[in-house]
């Protein structure tokens, strides 16, 4: 793997127009040591940046990316779509379509609203569930990320019950008193802070597989649980589907697991990858929404054609394609499985979570269950380990808090280009 000097050289200089020198924090590589690496194409399942190196990625634009980079039906679609303009500002018939295929596919949805991002959905979201139930307070999960809304950037407090305060200045303390937090898996919790708030709480939300804080499964009965508390109280129950929808199953983690939310939201596969996200669920919610109800919430990109072309041809594909999901289970379960072997070669104290195409590896001896548990992991040992598979050609997430995915673009020659970069890393790793 060559140095990259051009990519140096933009950091420094995007330091100067750009905080941090990245429009995204994660991507300033400050977790792991080092400097990004600035890409200028990507094609399947590799990715190639300004200084010509070439890298088999894990990340794929954070999920979107199914079928690896620049999928032909996708980039007909788009072409095919250009000329007619790029934005109108008024409805189109691929509006309705995408609309029609989402309900088709997501169990919980049966109404739909377009917008712009994952951030935009899980904010619309809750805003609807606030003024469908007429309760102000939320509790979401420790270590859940859903898009840097006011009301998501609230650390936990020292007990179950206690008020969050800010996590970001610039998020007010009016908002923080109605967020609430419970760690992730523990229904407990999520009882006492129902019950210290009797017919307060509008919305309990989380993402159903966790994976903004590693790749983090829910135990058995979680999701379940959360179902029957928010029936017993009139609570909306929204599962944060942006990294998992049409990932997972062709109707999310939500299909995979048979538990059906109140609300869902999406993010950017439903674009094939382009900025999009959407937020839907139970009629009688989203017709709170303006213009068939009072919750207003507008965007004059909400719909976008080209987005909408893009990703009507990618949910057409995997709706017709379901054995998809079995070969991307397939692939991903070879990759965990040859790294555990090496792992246990190597006498690395690790714990690796899967779940279909999404992996994470924890440099803990203990099971990851909770952010608390993902935090024990030895993230400068993920440090060492990340800039090593980089310098073998191997772009992996910039951070040991992020799930990896898997492509269909991932083939047995590229599993096995991985592993042997995985033994070989670890053991550099593991050396320094």
């Amino acid at each position: 793997m060559k140095i990259a000097p051009i990519s140096n050289e933009l950091f420094q200089r995007a330091q100067h127009s750009i905080p941090g020198g990245v429009n995204s924090p994660v991507r300033a590589f400050r977790a792991v040591g080092g400097n990004p690496r600035f890409m200028v194409s990507a094609r399947g399942p590799y990715m190639f940046d300004e200084d010509g190196n070439q890298y088999i990625e894990f990340i794929n634009s954070w999920g979107p990316m199914i079928l690896g980079h620049a999928p032909e039906m996708v980039q007909k679609a788009v072409q095919d779509a250009i000329p007619n303009s790029l934005s109108f500002g008024a409805p189109t018939r691929k509006e309705v379509e995408i609309a029609e295929l989402i309900i088709s596919m997501v169990p919980s949805v049966e109404k739909v609203r377009m917008v712009n991002s994952g951030t935009e959905a899980t904010m619309s979201a809750i805003r609807v569930a606030r003024g469908y139930t007429g309760r102000s307070k939320i509790i979401k999960f420790e270590g859940c990320y859903h898009g840097h809304g006011d009301s998501f950037l609230i650390a936990a407090g020292s007990g179950a019950i206690t008020l969050g305060v800010p996590d970001s200045p610039g998020v007010t303390k009016g908002v923080a008193l109605d967020t609430l937090t419970a760690p992730y898996n523990n229904l407990e919790a999520v009882k006492t802070l129902v019950d210290a708030n009797p017919g307060e709480i509008a919305a309990i939300i989380l993402e159903p597989v966790a994976g903004n804080m590693g790749l983090v499964l829910p135990k058995p009965g979680f999701l379940q649980g959360l179902r029957q508390i928010c029936d017993q109280d009139g609570i909306v129950l929204i599962f944060d589907e942006v990294m998992t929808g049409f990932r997972l199953a062709p109707g999310g983690a939500q299909e995979l697991y048979g538990i059906t939310p109140d609300m869902t939201t999406l993010g950017k596969i439903i674009g094939g990858g382009m900025p999009v996200g959407a937020y839907g669920g139970k009629k009688e919610i989203m017709d709170f929404v303006a213009p068939a109800g009072p919750v207003y919430q507008a965007g004059t990109l909400s719909g976008n054609p080209i987005a909408m072309s893009a990703g009507m041809a990618m949910l057409q594909h995997l709706q017709q394609n379901p054995g998809i999901y079995r070969q991307l289970e397939q692939t991903t379960t070879a990759i965990v499985s040859g790294m555990k072997a090496n792992m246990q070669k190597l006498g690395l104290q690790y714990t690796i979570n899967q779940v279909g195409s999404m992996f994470s590896i924890f440099f803990t001896d203990q099971p990851v269950t909770d952010f608390e548990s993902a935090k024990t992991s030895d993230t400068a040992l993920f440090g060492r380990y990340f800039n090593s598979m980089l310098q073998r050609g191997i772009y992996l997430a910039p951070s040991q808090y992020e799930a990896l995915f898997v492509s269909t673009a991932i083939t047995d020659e590229l599993v096995a280009q991985y592993l042997k970069a995985n033994f070989e890393a670890l053991q550099e790793a593991q050396q320094q």
